[in-house]
C-alpha cells in the first residue's frame, strides 16, 4: 500500500494525500478548484453526530507564479472557505474544529500575497480610515463598520488566527506528521514521507489554460438594442454552472456585470471576444464575482471598470494583494470610472444606479434602464443580497454595537423590492445571501432566481423563473443593424483614405454566420474572399510552424493571401460563433488601387502579419491596435557588435531578422532572434534592464514608442513577465561570475541620500555572499547577517520617513516589502547561529532578486512620483 497518494485533479492541479499523517493537500488552486475536487470525489458530504459537513483538503500548495498563460494560478479564497465553514474548522462545537487551521505552503512571497488577498476577500475595507479614504462620510463609515463587525461576529480576525504556513525552499521543510516538502526547481515540488516521494509540477505548458469544471455549449445571443444575456446562475459551489453573472447588450456595446471564475470560458461560449467587452460593472470583490479580472487584463484596450468608490477600493486592494503590485497599477489595466451611490448615471444612453447591499465586503446591487416608447425598460441585478430574516436579526437600537438601525434595514428592503421589468436575485440563503421567499410579493414583471447550487423547491418555482446559461431577455428590440455599423467602423480604420461610397460598396457584401469549429479558409487554398471578423474569435493555425493565434473582432482573416492571390499560408477556423463580412477580393483590391493605396497597404499588411506572429503581439490584438503599432514603428538597423542604447522617449525593440544577445559584463545571458524583444525595462516605471543588447549579426528591428505599447493591457503584462524573468535569470548559478551586489550606475535612482544608502546596503549583502561562498563558518556568516540586518533596518526607517514626508501613496506596499526582507534575514541569521550554514542557493537567490526588483523598480517609482509632483 502506497503511503503517498497522488492524483491529477485537472490540468495544473494535483492532490497529495498522506492519510497516516492526516495531510490532504491540493496542489495549485486556480479558479473553481473546489468544484474540480467535488467532481473528482475528493470533497464529499458527510453526517456525524447530527452535523452535516464535507471532507476536503487541509493544505494548499501554491504556485511560484501567480499568473500563468493569462490566468490566476493561486486563488485560495474558496478552498480556504471550504475548510473553515463547510469542513467546520472554524465553527464552535463542530467535529471538524480540531484546532488545526488551513495550511498554506509555498514561497514566502506567494504565501504572504495569498494571506493578504484572502483577508481582503473576507473583509474588504478593514478600518474607518480606509472607508474615509474611499470617500465615505464619517457617519456612513461608522454605520458600514458596525455592519461589517456584525457579519464578522464582532471582530476582524488577524490573519495569523486563520492560517498556518510552511515556506517551501530547496531543503526539506516539515509539513505535518513527518511529511516534508522541498522546492526542487521553479514551480516543481517534492513531498516525502517514510522513504516515499511524490513530485508535483505546477508549471502550465505553453498555450494551455486551466479547464473549467463544467462544459458550456456554444450559443449565439446576437445583438439587440437592450438585451440581458444570462451568463451564470450558480454559485461558488455549483459544479455544473457558472456563478451568477450577466452580459448586457446595449446599442451594440457589450457590458459585463461582474467577472467571475472562468470568465473567458463563458465569453467564448457566448461568441464574445474579450476585446469586444466595453466595460464591467462590479458588484463586489468576492472571488465568484472578481477572479475573472485576469481575463479582462488580456484585452487590447483598458476595459472600463464601473463601481462605487468603496467597492472599487475593496476590489483594488484585493487585486493588488493577489498580483503583488501597487494599487496604483490597477489603472494601468482598467479605465476606472466611479459611479455615484444611489443615483442614476448615464453610460452612453444606458443608465445605471448602484445601491448599497449589506454584505461582509463593500457591495452594491445594480439597476439598469434605457429609454423606450412609453418610458423606461429596466433590469435589476441583485448580487449579493441579505435575507430579511438576517437583516431583522441585525437590528439594534445601540449605535455603538455591531449591527444596523431599523431605518437602515427598511431602506435596504425598499431598494430590494423596487420593481423592474426583469429582476435577477441571489437566493443562496444562509448568513450572507438572499432567500426567494422574501420576494413573494415583489411587483417586478419577471423575477429570475439565481446564485444557488441547489435545485429549486416548488415554493421557489412559484416565485421566480430560472435562466440557464445563454438565455436572454430582450427589453428593447433592435431595429438597427449594429453589426453592420461595427463593420463599417472597422473598414474605415483599414481604409482611411477611401471615400464613403467606396466603403458602402464593400459594405454591400454579405454578413455570414459561422458555427464554432467551422473552417473559413484552409491552408493552401486559393480563395476569392477576405473575411472581416465582426463578432467572435477566429483561430489562425499553421501546424508546420507550430503557430496558433487568436484573431479577435476587427481583424481581416485571409487578408495577405486574398490580396496577393497566393495560397493561404494558414488555416482560419472559428473558435466561437462568428459573424464576418465576406468581402470579394476584387472589390477590396479595386478600392485600394483607385486610391493609390495598394503598395503602401501591402507593406503595412506585411508588417502587421509579422507582429501577429510574435509572442508579445500575437494574442488578441485587434486591427486598430496593430495598425497603431505599425504606423508608429520605425525600422532600425544595428551593425554586428553594436550595442543598443535606448533614447528618449523609450522604445520597445522587436527583432525582425538577424541575431542579437543580451550581455552583462561579457556574459551572454539570453540570445535573441526574429520576434524577440528588448528594452522592456524602461517601459515599466523607468526600470532599466541591466543587460546590454548587442547585435551579433546585422539586425533589423522595429522600434515602437513605449507610450503606445504601455497602453495595451495584455502586452503590458507580457512585458512585466519578460522583465521579471530576465531579472530572475541573473541569480541563475550558470551566471555566478556576475557580481549583482557591485554598484552600477544603472542602480542609481537619482536621489543622493537613497543612492548612498543603497551602496552600503549592497556592500553589506556582498559581505554575506562572500562569507557563504568561501565557507567562512557560522560565526563569520552570523556577523555578516547581523550587520546586514541592522543596516537594512536603519535604511528602511530613513526611506519610509522620507516617503511619509512626501505623502507617497504606495508607502504601505513599500513597507510590506521591507518587512519581507527583514523576516528573511532574521530567519537566516537564526540558522547561522545554530550552525546551519547550508543556505546559499535559497537565501542568496532571494536576496539578489529582492535587490534587483526593489532598487530597480520599487524605489525608482518613488522618484517618478516626486517628478510628477514638481
Amino acid at each position: 500500500m502506497y503511503k503517498i497518494k497522488k492524483v491529477e485533479v485537472t490540468t495544473g492541479v494535483y492532490w497529495i494525500e498522506v492519510a497516516e499523517a492526516d495531510l490532504y493537500a491540493v496542489c495549485g488552486c486556480p479558479a473553481d478548484t473546489v468544484k474540480h475536487l467535488m467532481k473528482q470525489g475528493l470533497i464529499v458530504p458527510l453526517e456525524h453526530d447530527r452535523h452535516h459537513f464535507e471532507t476536503g483538503p487541509n493544505a494548499i500548495l501554491l504556485s511560484d507564479v501567480f499568473i500563468q498563460n493569462g490566468e490566476f494560478s493561486n486563488l485560495c479564497e474558496f478552498p480556504v472557505l471550504q475548510m473553515l465553514y463547510r469542513q467546520g474548522m472554524i465553527l464552535p462545537g463542530h467535529p471538524g474544529n480540531t484546532g488545526r487551521r488551513p495550511l498554506l505552503i509555498g514561497s514566502r512571497a506567494q504565501v504572504d500575497s495569498q494571506i493578504r488577498y484572502f483577508h481582503r476577500g473576507n473583509y474588504g475595507l478593514v478600518s474607518m480610515e480606509e472607508m474615509l479614504a474611499a470617500g465615505m462620510s464619517r457617519t456612513k463609515a461608522k454605520a458600514a463598520m458596525r455592519l461589517k463587525l456584525k457579519f464578522a461576529f464582532g471582530r476582524i480576525r488577524p490573519t495569523e488566527e486563520l492560517f498556518d504556513t510552511v515556506i517551501a525552499g530547496p531543503r526539506p521543510a516539515p509539513v505535518r506528521g513527518g511529511v516534508t516538502v522541498t522546492r526542487v526547481r521553479p514551480n516543481v515540488f517534492e513531498f516525502a514521507y517514510k522513504g516515499e516521494t511524490a513530485e508535483v509540477d505546477l508549471n502550465l505548458p505553453a498555450k494551455t489554460g486551466y479547464p473549467a469544471p463544467y462544459p458550456l455549449g456554444f450559443t449565439d445571443p446576437g445583438r439587440e438594442y437592450f438585451r440581458v444575456v444570462h451568463s451564470g446562475d450558480g454559485d461558488g459551489w455549483d459544479v455544473n454552472r457558472p456563478c451568477m453573472a450577466a452580459v448586457i447588450m446595449h446599442q451594440g456595446q457589450v457590458y459585463l456585470i461582474d467577472a467571475g471564475p472562468n470568465a473567458l470560458h463563458s465569453l467564448t461560449a457566448l461568441g464574445v471576444g474579450v476585446n469586444e467587452v466595453d466595460a464591467v460593472f462590479h458588484t463586489h470583490a468576492h472571488d465568484d464575482h472578481f477572479c475573472g479580472l485576469a481575463t479582462l487584463m488580456r484585452a487590447d484596450h483598458r476595459i472600463v471598470h464601473y463601481a462605487t468608490a468603496p467597492v472599487r477600493a475593496s476590489v483594488v486592494k484585493k487585486w493588488a494583494a493577489l498580483v503583488s503590485r501597487p494599487e496604483s497599477e490597477f489603472a494601468d489595466y482598467f479605465d476606472t470610472r466611479t459611479l455615484p451611490e444611489g443615483r442614476w448615471f448615464n453610460v452612453d444612453g444606458l443608465e445605471v444606479k448602484p445601491v448599497v447591499s449589506p454584505h461582509p465586503v463593500e457591495t452594491t446591487i445594480f439597476y439598469f434602464r434605457a429609454k423606450n416608447e412609453g418610458g423606461y425598460r429596466t433590469y435589476a441585478h441583485l448580487a449579493d443580497i441579505t435575507s430579511r430574516r438576517v437583516l431583522d436579526s441585525f437590528v439594534t437600537g445601540d449605535p455603538d454595537k455591531p449591527g444596523i438601525a431599523a431605518a437602515y434595514r427598511d431602506k435596504i428592503w425598499r431598494n430590494y423590492l423596487a420593481p423592474a421589468d426583469v429582476k435577477k436575485i441571489d437566493i443562496g440563503g444562509g448568513l450572507i445571501h438572499g432567500e426567494a421567499e422574501d420576494f413573494h410579493g415583489d411587483a417586478s414583471a419577471k423575477i429570475i432566481l439565481s446564485h444557488t447550487a441547489l435545485p429549486l423547491t416548488d415554493k421557489q418555482k412559484e416565485i421566480g423563473s430560472g435562466a440557464s446559461f445563454g438565455m436572454t431577455d430582450t427589453l428593447i428590440a433592435g431595429e438597427q443593424d449594429f453589426l453592420r455599423s461595427k463593420a463599417f467602423h472597422f473598414l474605415g480604420i483599414y481604409l482611411p483614405g477611401a471615400k464613403p461610397h467606396e466603403l458602402r460598396l464593400l459594405m454591400n457584401s454579405p454578413m455570414v454566420s459561422h458555427n464554432p469549429e467551422t473552417i473559413l479558409i484552409k491552408r493552401g487554398e486559393n480563395h476569392r474572399h477576405i473575411h472581416l471578423i465582426v463578432t467572435g474569435v477566429v483561430e489562425r493555425i499553421d501546424s508546420d510552424r507550430g503557430l496558433s493565434t487568436s484573431l479577435p473582432a476587427g481583424v481581416l482573416a485571409g487578408e495577405l493571401s486574398g490580396l496577393t492571390g497566393i495560397p493561404s499560408p494558414a488555416t482560419y477556423r472559428a473558435k466561437t460563433f462568428v459573424r464576418a463580412l465576406r468581402l470579394p477580393r476584387d472589390l477590396f483590391q479595386g478600392v485600394l488601387a483607385d486610391n493609390n493605396l495598394l503598395k503602401s497597404y501591402c507593406q503595412l499588411l506585411l508588417d502587421r502579419e509579422f507582429l501577429q506572429q510574435t509572442p508579445i503581439f500575437g494574442e488578441s490584438l485587434s486591427a486598430p491596435v496593430h495598425g497603431e503599432l505599425v504606423k508608429n514603428a520605425l525600422k532600425v538597423t544595428f551593425l554586428p557588435g553594436e550595442i543598443v542604447l535606448d533614447g528618449e522617449p523609450p522604445h520597445l525593440y522587436v527583432v525582425i531578422q538577424g541575431e542579437a544577445a543580451l550581455h552583462l559584463e561579457g556574459v551572454v545571458v539570453e540570445r535573441l532572434g526574429s520576434g524577440d524583444i528588448f528594452g522592456e525595462g524602461w517601459l515599466l516605471g523607468s526600470a532599466p534592464c541591466l543587460y546590454a543588447p548587442r547585435a551579433q549579426t546585422l539586425v533589423q528591428a522595429y522600434a515602437i514608442p513605449g507610450g503606445i505599447v504601455r497602453a495595451i493591457p495584455v502586452v503590458r503584462w507580457k512585458l512585466y513577465e519578460t522583465y521579471k524573468r530576465r531579472m530572475a535569470a541573473l541569480v541563475d548559478p550558470r551566471f555566478s561570475g556576475i557580481d549583482i551586489f557591485k554598484w552600477r550606475e544603472a542602480y542609481a535612482v537619482g536621489l543622493a541620500a537613497i543612492d548612498e544608502d543603497h551602496k552600503r546596503l549592497l556592500a553589506a549583502a556582498s559581505r554575506v555572499d562572500t562569507a557563504i561562498r568561501r565557507g567562512e563558518g557560522h560565526g563569520e556568516i552570523t556577523r555578516a547577517l547581523v550587520f546586514l540586518d541592522a543596516y537594512a533596518r536603519e535604511h528602511f526607517k530613513r526611506e519610509e520617513r522620507l516617503f511619509r514626508q512626501r505623502r507617497y501613496p504606495a508607502l504601505a506596499e513599500h513597507r510590506r516589502l521591507h518587512k519581507l526582507l527583514i523576516e528573511e534575514i532574521a530567519e537566516k541569521t537564526d540558522l547561522a547561529r545554530n550552525q546551519d550554514v547550508n543556505m546559499s542557493p535559497e537565501f542568496m537567490s532571494f536576496l539578489k532578486e529582492w535587490v534587483l526588483d526593489h532598487i530597480l523598480t520599487e524605489d525608482r517609482k518613488f522618484v517618478d512620483y516626486l517628478g510628477q509632483e514638481t
